[in-house]
């Protein structure tokens, strides 16, 4: 049987970084942000204690006591992240240690900002085949750990945040298809250079700023338009499925640009597209899992969603998914 979100819950921290403060900050302007990013605003974990696992175990104690689910009987739970608490243990281990899910094992999956999709898929193979009966898929990032606040080419984009969902077994709904690539010809262009085996953490690689997020914006500004609006096209050519057909695209928030290519691709009109970015910014591997929490009030059993990302990597990917609830059952 197909695996369906069957409860969302998101967690936002509560101090904001306005396009104002960046006017503060660095050469940028308001109006810059916003035409060409359709950013205004972004949420920031300020507190130097807390970290992604915080924001995650927060996601999946709402997410449990939403659904009524006890977090013991949570099986599995994969954290999509770029930003781990540390290397080692996981995210996954501590948002489940947190949150109080004391049977579940877990594991990271960083695949940028197209984390929250690879995670979903392979979330769905343990529910599909029986391994998992309750699996939870987090995707968060404290971005603001990483970003150079110096460099206005970066720090406009990104905010912190946390969203959680819960998989389970669907008679009709649930995920229906997907399509993920990755191509590792373009990882120089999006990544944080230092901190891994090849750059390990010196007095060097500090001092360079190697270990905040490197971003050559027109090679990646220019795959992502093509191939998030591609793959998503792909998607709904395979499953025969028009702009009709489809309640909803639900796009990562990267850029608005980028959101606007997808949707010309697909020929959804734009009141059928997602868009919180002005809100939060570029959460990485939240932004897609918060979208459905803003939306899911909205949201009737038996609607047909696109899901689109793309991230450094590169990855990219889009995920059909009929969605398994009436969003008022949440409400």
């Amino acid at each position: 049987m197909p695996a369906a979100i069957t409860c969302v819950s998101g967690f936002l921290p509560e101090d904001k970084l306005t396009n104002a403060d960046l006017e503060k900050m660095v050469d940028t302007t308001d109006e810059w942000i916003r035409t060409r990013t359709g950013i205004e605003e972004r949420r920031i974990l300020k507190d130097p204690t807390k970290a992604t696992s915080d924001m995650g175990a927060e996601a999946v104690k709402a997410l449990c006591a939403k659904s009524g689910l006890a977090p013991e009987d949570i099986d599995i739970i994969i954290c999509a992240t770029v930003t781990p608490d540390m290397l080692f243990p996981s995210t996954a281990n501590l948002i489940g240690h947190k949150a109080g899910a004391t049977k579940a094992w877990g594991f990271d999956l960083s695949a940028a900002c197209s984390g929250f999709l690879f995670a979903l898929k392979t979330a769905a193979q343990f529910v599909e085949n029986g391994s998992g009966k309750n699996v939870v898929v987090v995707g968060a990032d404290k971005m603001s750990s990483i970003i150079d606040y110096t460099d206005r080419t970066t720090c406009v984009l990104f905010g912190d945040g946390a969203c959680a969902v819960l998989l389970q077994q669907d008679d009709e709904c649930g995920i229906m298809d997907s399509q993920l690539y990755s191509d590792g010809a373009g990882g120089d262009f999006l990544c944080m250079p230092a901190g891994g085996s090849l750059r390990p953490a010196s007095h060097d690689t500090v001092d360079a700023k190697q270990h905040f997020i490197y971003q050559d914006g027109q090679p990646v500004f220019k795959a992502a338009v093509t191939n998030m609006a591609d793959v998503s096209f792909e998607v709904m050519e395979r499953n025969q499925l028009t702009a009709d057909d489809v309640a909803w695209l639900v796009p990562h928030q990267a850029n608005l640009r980028i959101i606007d290519a997808t949707q010309r691709r697909t020929g959804l009109p734009h009141e059928k597209v997602m868009i919180n970015i002005q809100k939060y910014g570029n959460t990485t591997a939240a932004t897609i899992p918060l979208c459905l929490y803003d939306w899911e009030s909205q949201l009737k059993r038996g609607d047909n969603l696109i899901l689109a990302a793309f991230g450094g990597g590169f990855t990219w990917g889009a995920v059909y998914l009929k969605w398994a609830y009436d969003g008022n059952k949440y409400a």
